[in-house]
């Protein structure tokens, strides 16, 4: 009864696509999921965040992927791109200078594209997840499809806003767990935008 019920089901779905349809099932292109890793930063741990989330997104078979410092990426990078994510350091509770000019510059509508954050600050209270949050506000409000990390901890699953990374005097450059939730950062949002393309 199961299999007839798919095998009607699927029929459906190639009926209503027409000939030549491609349904909205993972996997079933066979173009590159193309993803765009920009960030800022001063004193290169904003920096190594992205080189783990870039390498989490290369780890999704079929994945093209380009970091980038915000300052050089255009137009261009944003209209080929399926997924985004951003990095800044944290600046007063917010993002950096230089990000803040790009998000408020002239963009294409990003509409439908999956985006992801990640910040990297000081102190446990400097406001890292406010960055991030500022970020995931500005690609809601561009029409983009928004997702955070998914991590599991004793059995426990739970998700967050993003990666971020503690890199003050307490806890001088980013450490290897905090690594480590960049690279689910950009592993998720890469199979997001995978399956939902």
């Amino acid at each position: 009864m199961r299999r007839t019920f798919a095998a009607a089901l699927a029929a459906t779905v190639l009926s209503i696509g027409g000939p030549g349809h491609v349904s909205a099932v993972p996997g079933a292109t066979s173009d590159p999921v193309r993803v765009l890793v920009l960030y800022h930063s001063d004193t290169g741990n904003t920096r190594a965040l992205a080189e783990a989330v870039a390498e989490g997104a290369r780890a999704v078979s079929g994945a093209r992927v380009v970091l980038k410092p915000v300052q050089e990426a255009d137009n261009d990078d944003l209209e080929v791109c399926d997924a985004l994510l951003i990095g800044t350091p944290t600046f007063w509770g917010s993002v950096a200078t230089p990000v803040k000019q790009f998000i408020d510059g002239q963009r294409p509508f990003m509409g439908d594209k999956v985006g992801g954050a990640f910040a990297t600050g000081g102190s446990d209270g400097g406001g890292k997840e406010l960055a991030v949050l500022a970020i995931l506000t500005a690609m809601l409000n561009n029409g983009m499809i928004v997702a955070g990390p998914h991590y599991e901890e004793e059995g426990f699953r739970f998700g967050g806003f993003g990666a971020t990374a503690t890199t003050g005097a307490d806890s001088p450059g980013v450490d290897e767990a905090e690594l480590a939730r960049g690279r689910a950062l950009g592993e998720r949002v890469t199979r997001v935008a995978q399956r939902y393309r």
